[in-house]
């Protein structure tokens, strides 16, 4: 009896340790899964468990698994700044092979303004890809508080799919920026743009030229017809000084002076 009571009363004190330590920030990702060698934008959904406000956020690249293009999406209260690294092996999945010899490590999102409070959440995203020939892709995740102090590391992991045979794409631009991502719907339908334009001239893209032609054509004809409009409407001048003094002109016989014409009387 004496034995299991000591066992439950470390056991009940160890309990009470862990309640009582700090409390750790949360992650997760969305999506969930993505497809190998695919273009994505990612959101981490980053909430602060902990007792002091987190002013920074740092995603990192997994440096085993490089991504060629990682940007930051543009997110309100956050400042992100990219961290670069030089690669030993150059990646060829982008560019038409074009060796990309630096690629991305991490991101860093700033707080502006105000800090991420205890309890509170945010979503931050990053469009990346092309995404690597793996069945997942673990995130690390650091934090700092306000006050200047390393906050808890975390992580979050991607699960990949294996590719449906289309050809990577990425992301040309950074920052977006916006945020800027395409639907599914988007971006198969860009992707049909693409592969007409690679196959030849399709019947939906040779009626579209013809369109285009003729509403060109249609456009010039009315500039014209409003220019001849204007041009008949415009008002007779009425005669000036100088054309009444024309009309008091009349030519004289050659001799009778050095110029051609000459007033009456």
């Amino acid at each position: 009896m004496a034995r299991r009571a000591g066992v439950l009363a470390a056991v009940t004190a160890a309990g009470v340790f862990v309640a009582a330590g700090p409390a750790a920030a949360d992650v997760t990702v969305s999506p969930a899964s993505a497809a190998q060698g695919s273009g994505a934008n990612l959101y981490f959904h980053v909430t602060n468990s902990g007792t002091a406000p987190v002013s920074e956020v740092t995603l990192r690249i997994p440096a085993d698994s490089p991504i060629a293009e990682v940007y930051p999406l543009s997110v309100d209260s956050w400042a992100p700044k990219i961290e670069w690294q030089d690669l030993s092996k150059p990646l060829t999945s982008i560019h038409n092979g074009t060796p990309v010899t630096k690629a991305p490590s991490a991101v860093t999102w700033i707080a502006v303004g105000k800090t991420l409070a205890p309890g509170q959440a945010t979503d931050l995203g990053v469009a990346v890809g092309p995404l690597p020939m793996l069945s997942s892709l673990r995130f690390p995740v650091e934090t700092r508080y306000a006050d200047g102090k390393a906050g808890p590391a975390m992580a979050a992991t991607l699960s990949l799919t294996p590719s449906n045979g289309a050809a990577p794409t990425h992301h040309g631009g950074g920052g977006d920026t916006s945020s800027g991502g395409l639907t599914p719907g988007e971006q198969a339908a860009f992707d049909k743009i693409v592969n007409d334009a690679d196959s030849g001239p399709s019947v939906l893209s040779v009626s579209g030229w013809v369109v285009a032609v003729l509403a060109l054509l249609g456009a010039g004809w009315v500039v014209l017809r409003n220019r001849h409009r204007a041009t008949e409407e415009e008002p007779d001048e009425e005669p000036g000084e100088d054309e009444s003094q024309d009309d008091d002109k009349e030519p004289v016989a050659a001799g009778s002076g050095d110029s051609k014409w000459s007033y009456k009387g």
